[in-house]
């Protein structure tokens, strides 16, 4: 029998309410949420899973022979920015293996996700277990993984120019590939090595499994330019590699801040898997929300991640009458998104650091870090 969740929906209706506490404790559970959402956005066909894959592949090598027979200075400033969008489509496709919503069997996403991941240099258990992290621990200061806001301590230790860089568009939006090799400020471990504090020891074996596929990759890349040229990998694969990287910090960081309304961080009893899922952030990307899996349906991306891509805008509309205002309605996109351009500066410009104590806190400013 589902739940009646009207009377939950008008308790949240507030938060459309400039006196909206968006810290404040939901008056609904993550069960009226599920019950909410149709069952066959549960279910996961693999098929339609892989037909995904099939068409991203065949726009990326579509673009690649373009790119080699047409060989102009025009044609490569149309293909970078559409493939590095692509590579980035097939990042969201590995994600999906890592969280299981692919397909029913393990060992199908292990292998998708592997080919995919490592194609993009991307380690694919190592991120994997360190992104489960991240949706296990949403939202908590010490234990999220994923943009997670430094402390004042840990910010006022760093030197200034690393503040300055981190917190200046667009140095951000290049760190993955450093995250990978070496974390956030403040924690410890690699997603490449099979021995970090990131790992329990049944997934040891798995991790260096990936590591040595993403070897394999990196390896084949240099034999390739040695074959072609460096100049010709450079354009093909480097740059649309850099322009992914680019969407992926841009993407990640916009679904857990750079919003309007600030959001709470939380600490202690006052986190859970609920208030914390609840602090992310809907994004619209316009026409780009289809090539790049409509990942900017992330709330009940966040609260339930075995729910397939191909389902989470229905799913969305259909769990938004109980979230209320918890749930903060996307800007709609002109035909290329650039006002969300301007929350990530904004953010950058204000969302510097949260208190060292304190089980709600929201973001706070270094008045001294960019002067007008």
């Amino acid at each position: 029998m589902v739940r009646d969740t009207k009377p939950l929906a008008y308790a949240a209706a507030n938060g459309h309410t400039k006196d909206f506490d968006p810290s404040a404790p939901p008056p609904f559970k993550i069960a009226d949420i599920r019950a909410a959402i149709p069952k066959h956005c549960w279910v996961k066909n693999p098929w339609r899973s892989l037909s995904y894959v099939l068409r991203d592949v065949l726009v990326i090598t579509a673009l690649i022979a373009a790119a080699i027979y047409f060989n102009s200075w025009f044609f490569w400033l149309l293909y970078w920015p559409l493939q590095g969008t692509m590579f980035w489509a097939l990042f969201v496709l590995g994600h999906d293996c890592g969280h299981g919503s692919f397909s029913n069997s393990p060992m199908l996403n292990s292998l998708v996700g592997h080919i995919l991941h490592s194609s993009i240099l991307v380690p694919y258990h190592g991120w994997r277990i360190s992104h489960k992290t991240h949706h296990q621990n949403h939202g908590h200061i010490e234990n999220d993984e994923s943009w997670v806001p430094l402390t004042e301590k840990v910010y006022k230790n760093l030197d200034s120019m690393t503040r300055l860089v981190r917190f200046t568009v667009p140095f951000p939006l290049f760190v993955y590939p450093y995250y990978l090799w070496v974390r956030s400020p403040g924690k410890k471990g690699s997603h490449f090595n099979p021995s970090s504090n990131l790992f329990p020891p049944s997934e040891r074996s798995g991790v260096a499994i990936s590591t040595l596929c993403w070897v394999i990759m990196f390896s084949l890349l240099i034999y390739l330019s040695f074959i072609t040229s460096p100049l010709l990998l450079l354009k093909l694969y480097g740059i649309p590699y850099w322009i992914f990287v680019m969407w992926l910090d841009f993407v990640t960081y916009l679904h857990h801040h750079g919003h309007h309304q600030k959001l709470p961080w939380y600490r202690g009893k006052e986190w859970s898997y609920l208030r914390g899922g609840l602090t992310t952030v809907d994004r619209d990307y316009g026409w780009i929300s289809n090539i790049h899996h409509d990942i900017g349906t992330h709330v009940i991306h966040h609260l339930f991640p075995q729910i397939p891509h191909y389902h989470l805008v229905e799913a969305t509309k259909a769990a938004k009458h109980v979230l209320g205002g918890y749930y903060r309605e996307p800007e709609r996109s002109a035909p290329i998104p650039f006002h969300l351009i301007k929350y990530l500066v904004q953010s950058m410009k204000h969302d510097h650091f949260v208190s060292d104590t304190g089980d709600i806190v929201f973001y706070q400013t270094d008045p001294h870090l960019h002067r007008d």
